[in-house]
């Protein structure tokens, strides 16, 4: 309980990037809406800390309310490349999501 309250009373520190390193990157489609959030993993008081650089949102529209879960989440994929590209082009990133058909989209062979 005390650790739930003190995430929602307290502003996550924001990260610098470090273009050195690889981002994080976490998406998540949900009831009315898409997230996702950018990560870093730096050496903060000589300990890692996995922090967020900025984070990405939006509602669904109302065509988008008979998407089917693997075409939410991939929705959301599109999104958060689109917002972040200043990010991510030219740079090694994970995607960490929580569906399995983007993993094996992401995996499939051309």
């Amino acid at each position: 309980m005390k650790k739930s309250r003190y995430a929602l009373t307290n502003a996550p520190l924001l990260l610098m990037p470090d273009w050195k390193l690889p981002f994080k990157l976490y998406i998540d489609a949900y009831g009315k809406g898409l997230g996702a959030a950018l990560n870093k993993v730096q050496i903060v008081n000589d300990k890692p800390y996995e922090g967020p650089i900025c984070f990405v949102s939006r509602q669904i529209k109302p065509t988008e309310t008979r998407y089917g879960a693997s075409q939410m989440d991939c929705l959301c994929l599109v999104l958060a490349l689109e917002k972040l590209h200043y990010y991510l082009d030219g740079s090694v990133f994970k995607l960490i999501t929580d569906f399995n058909a983007v993993k094996s989209l992401l995996n499939m062979k051309t």
